[in-house]
């Protein structure tokens, strides 16, 4: 390896580990639908994109934003599991 390209390796290299270092581990507030909601959520994204987005959220943006991520994002949540997903994220992340 050339020397300018084995030091621009390793740089990068380094600012990778220092960037996951700092990373914390999320974890969503206990409650009924927690596990459904982290095992079907974190198939296609962070859950820190949940404490992010809950702010704002209200039952209907919470229920938009599930339909969304089924319908145009392909999410592989049953159909079952939409209303205890909505309700998890309603009651511990909705400002209703």
């Amino acid at each position: 390896m050339k020397p300018s390209v084995h030091s621009l390796f390793c740089t990068l290299l380094a600012l990778s580990c220092q960037a996951h270092a700092g990373e914390e581990t999320i974890r969503l507030i206990d409650g009924p639908g927690r596990d459904l909601v982290a095992s079907n959520c974190v198939a296609c994204h962070s859950l820190d994109y949940i404490p992010l987005n809950s702010p704002f959220q209200k039952r209907a943006g919470w229920q938009a934003t599930v339909n969304k991520m089924v319908k145009v994002m392909g999410a592989a949540i049953r159909d079952e599991d939409v209303p205890q997903i909505v309700d998890y994220l309603t009651q511990r992340y909705g400002v209703e």
